[in-house]
């Protein structure tokens, strides 16, 4: 019997982790750790270096709107390229780009010739690049492990993405303390490496290659995406929460600095302390996620509706004990909430709007960080730090209040009708419909 118990356990453990049974993706994922644990420890340098030259929670609110406009700009027109343009090689290049925007940050910052407007415009620059790679990442999920195992891709890209936030502030308040800021930012050029070669070693012929784009021109590629957005409830009730949270809740490079700095009064050890906890938190929320399968809806809703309320409580709390333990559930909430929102887009969009509706998605999701960051600066600014997370938190939970009410909307005019309402025409090769399930998952628009 123990025997048999120990065969289950392994089995479930195996099953957790089955994407990484494909060999590209497990090239894609290893690289990443090595490169995203770079990338947070950048991030907390970057953070504490524009707070330590300039004292101001404006400058570090406009670092991050600068660092995220272009998301806001060009997300759109990178979701028609992830759909027009090979995505591996399309990586590749975005990735070297990033690393030598890394590297020209870490040799600014040893020689000290860095200054505020140096860091504006490499946080645009970057922004820029990452405008174009986060649409065509997200698209290149399915590609590399097929339509079956999404669900736990995605999940295992959230624990990845937290493991390194864990990994990397850890790290970087270590080398912040001894070997000081400008080796954070080599560190990280280095980490580049990792993913680029991972990239290069994948088998092209093993990739499951989607539908091409629609040969439409930008404008037109546009247009259908945002047809298809609005036509699909699953995916309306997804990005209103997500406009609302991405706005407002996720901009943690400029709300725990401004927590750690100036409502517990503490310094770079209790950012990283907090960042590692919250990413404790989110590890295991993305843990549960590779278990569970497909996403539900009322199960997003829930874990954004805590979030919110969570949020809140961190804005409320002076206690760095309290502020610990609560960043853990925010951690768990904030990434459970945001794979079950990241699966569901990838499990519903047919593969030839896939990049689209995810420019649409990166779009709300980093695109909205400028505005979010613009706003948090300001209201720290002008009513302090504590009043602006009340702000940020209230309205976080209005968009998870107005998405609910939207879905029961949509639900009790479905339960009216005798049958479901079709959706508009997306063109003339692209004619779907979208009908709710009872699980809140709709079945695929498009064979694939």
């Amino acid at each position: 019997m123990r025997v048999r118990s120990m065969s289950l356990s392994s089995r479930a453990l195996t099953q957790g982790f089955r994407s990484l049974n494909n060999r590209n993706y497990r090239l894609f994922w290893f690289g990443q750790m090595v490169s995203l644990a770079g990338t947070w420890m950048q991030d907390v340098a970057l953070s504490w270096l524009v707070l330590s030259l300039t004292d101001s929670p404006m400058a570090l609110g406009l670092t991050m709107t600068i660092r995220f406009l272009p998301a806001l700009v060009f997300s759109l027109y990178g979701g028609i390229l992830a759909d027009k343009l090979p995505k591996r090689q399309t990586i590749i290049v975005a990735q070297t780009v990033q690393m030598l925007i890394a590297l020209a940050m870490a040799v600014l910052v040893s020689t000290e010739l860095v200054t505020v407007l140096l860091i504006y415009v490499l946080a645009g620059l970057r922004g820029t690049v990452d405008a174009v790679e986060g649409p065509t990442r997200q698209a290149f999920v399915p590609e590399m492990v097929g339509r079956d195992d999404v669900p736990n891709a995605v999940a295992l890209n959230s624990t990845l993405f937290n493991s390194a936030r864990i990994i990397g502030p850890a790290i970087g308040a270590v080398i912040i303390s001894t070997l000081g800021i400008a080796a954070c930012f080599y560190l990280n050029a280095f980490s580049f490496l990792a993913v680029i070669a991972g990239l290069f070693a994948m088998r092209p012929g093993e990739l499951h290659a989607g539908e091409g784009g629609s040969g439409a021109g930008a404008s037109g590629s546009l247009r259908e995406g945002f047809r298809y957005v609005r036509a699909t409830p699953d995916i309306m009730i997804v990005f209103i929460v997500i406009a609302a949270l991405a706005t407002f809740g996720y901009n943690f490079q400029t709300t725990l600095p401004l927590v750690t700095k100036y409502i517990l009064n503490a310094e770079a050890s209790t950012l990283s302390l907090l960042m590692t906890v919250m990413g404790a938190g989110s590890v295991t929320a993305g843990l549960i996620a590779a278990y569970r399968g497909k996403p539900r809806r009322h199960m997003m809703l829930v874990a954004g509706g805590l979030f919110s309320l969570l949020f809140l409580l961190v804005g409320l709390s002076t206690s760095r004990a309290l502020t610990t333990v609560l960043m853990f559930f925010v951690g768990f909430c904030g990434v459970f909430f945001m794979t079950s929102a990241s699966t569901r887009v990838q499990l519903l969009v047919p593969s030839h709007l896939r990049g689209r509706v995810l420019g649409i998605y990166f779009l709300l999701f980093v695109g909205t960080t400028p505005i979010g960051s613009y706003v948090t600066g300001r209201l720290a600014e002008g009513l302090g730090v504590r009043v602006a997370m009340v702000i940020l938190a209230l309205l976080c939970l209005s968009g998870v209040v107005a998405a609910t009410g939207y879905a029961f909307r949509v639900g009790k005019a479905s339960r009216g009708s005798a049958r479901p309402a079709p959706v508009p025409a997306l063109g003339a090769e692209a004619r779907l419909r979208s009908p709710l399930r009872a699980d809140g998952l709709n079945d695929p628009p498009v064979q694939e």
